[in-house]
């Protein structure tokens, strides 16, 4: 298994986790959605079937069969929305955690990718508001683990929502929101289509 390979294990597993917790309260969220998505498609079935009737009597099977399968794929394609929708609502409550917990979260990330000598890429808004907690936490855990502890904040700055990216040279490991989410969505979007 290589290195990034096992980085990537090693990140999944940790926001597995966490991942939990924040599907747990997007079902929650879901069910609203889903009981308004599933009027909607009712609703747009039930138009289907009522159209097909009156413009032909006699081909009335002919028109259920066909509204069925429109049906399917409109709740098919609310199912996707609703996945989508769901993963970005799991992004936007991790980028919204309170301050401690976000910048324990990044931290950990930080410390599990990191060899401890690279330098901590994040948004502008994360690092202005948690830069230095991050960077010190994260020497924190990689000390902790007897790996070098020698984390740095990077002046620069990154264009995505949240997570981070550590540099060390011409080499980066991307730590962000949208991968680990693309990761994520990878493994679970039948599990939370399903919820």
């Amino acid at each position: 298994m290589k290195g990034t390979e096992k980085i990537i294990a090693h990140i999944q597993a940790d926001t597995a986790a966490k991942t939990e917790e924040i599907l747990l309260a997007a079902k929650n969220q879901c069910a609203e959605i889903r009981e308004n998505f599933n009027n909607q498609a009712q609703e747009a079935y039930s138009a289907r079937i009522r159209a097909g009737v009156k413009e032909c009597e006699s081909k009335a099977d002919s028109a259920i069969r066909i509204a069925k399968m429109e049906s399917g794929k409109s709740i098919l394609a609310l199912k996707q929305e609703m996945v989508a929708e769901s993963f970005s609502r799991a992004e936007k409550t991790i980028v919204n955690m309170p301050k401690e917990e976000y910048s324990a979260f990044l931290a950990k990330l930080a410390a599990d990718a990191a060899a401890g000598n690279e330098e901590v890429i994040l948004n502008a808004a994360d690092r202005e508001k948690v830069g230095a907690e991050v960077v010190e936490k994260a020497n924190k855990l990689l000390a902790a683990s007897g790996k070098p502890a020698g984390l740095t904040l990077s002046a620069q700055t990154g264009a995505f929502n949240g997570g981070l990216i550590l540099s060390r040279g011409n080499v980066e490991v991307n730590c962000t929101l949208e991968i680990l989410m693309d990761v994520c969505r990878s493994d679970m979007a039948a599990e939370v289509a399903g919820a």
